[in-house]
């Protein structure tokens, strides 16, 4: 049983979006050495934007391999079920 990608993904991509907006209004009371912030919060973003178009092209590409796998299988099934018996 497979569950539900796009609320952890979209959850998740939330999460970055806000701690982001966060970030961007404290502007300039932010330490200079705690910057690299805002670029961690722009990575999760895009991620999450990435991974919520990529998983049902991934799972499309598995639904498709499962299917010719399987008709693969019958195809080899009947060849040797129809030919002589020894």
């Amino acid at each position: 049983m497979e569950s539900d990608y796009r609320v952890p993904t979209a959850l998740g991509t939330l999460a970055w979006t806000v701690a982001l907006v966060v970030l961007l209004v404290r502007g300039e009371g932010l330490a200079d050495g705690e910057r690299w912030w805002i670029w961690v919060c722009a990575a999760g973003i895009a991620l999450g934007v990435f991974g919520f178009f990529y998983v049902p092209y991934l799972l499309g590409r598995r639904e498709a391999a499962e299917r010719r796998r399987d008709g693969e299988r019958a195809s080899g099934s009947e060849a040797t079920d129809n030919g002589p018996r020894a």
